[in-house]
């Protein structure tokens, strides 16, 4: 496959992401909870900072499941299916995948275009969009991954 080197270039980068992002979101909230019962402080913007990551968290995570078609899936129809249908059956699942992401990935794309346009800040001085650009990303790459697997399935 001549995409291999690329594929695994992005396997290593998402795996990298998202164990920085998981690190520094776990090294924040304890930071605010040991300021907050110790000290009586804390980071105004840490708070929403952690809710931020933790939906960096979830895409990446949800990027790097579906890298092998591991995502939590309910397949009552397909476990009880004959074996004929069982691979169509999947290949309708991932397909319906692929275009649920297409369509999220469309829609919050126009989000953060509209959050960029407005000059929405998240907090401190941190624009939203800066926040939210993983939300178009990762359903690409996603709907991406599944319209391969679709085509191919694992």
């Amino acid at each position: 496959m001549p995409f291999k080197p690329v594929l695994k270039a992005l396997r290593r980068i998402e795996d990298g992401v998202l164990a920085l992002i998981l690190a520094a979101m776990i090294a924040l909230a304890a930071y605010q909870v040991i300021a907050r019962n110790l000290f009586d402080t804390g980071l105004l913007w840490g708070d929403a900072l952690v809710r931020v990551l933790v939906i960096w968290v979830a895409l990446i995570g949800a990027m790097v499941a579906s890298r092998n078609d591991d995502h939590i899936r309910i397949d009552v129809l397909a476990r009880f299916a004959p074996p004929r249908w069982q691979r169509p059956l999947k290949r309708f699942a991932n397909a319906f995948t692929c275009a649920v992401m297409g369509i999220f990935a469309w829609h919050s794309a126009r989000f953060v275009r509209f959050e960029y346009e407005d000059g929405t800040i998240a907090f401190a001085s941190v624009p939203a969009w800066a926040c939210e650009v993983v939300l178009p990303v990762g359903a690409a790459v996603i709907g991406l991954r599944y319209l391969l697997h679709t085509l191919d399935p694992p």
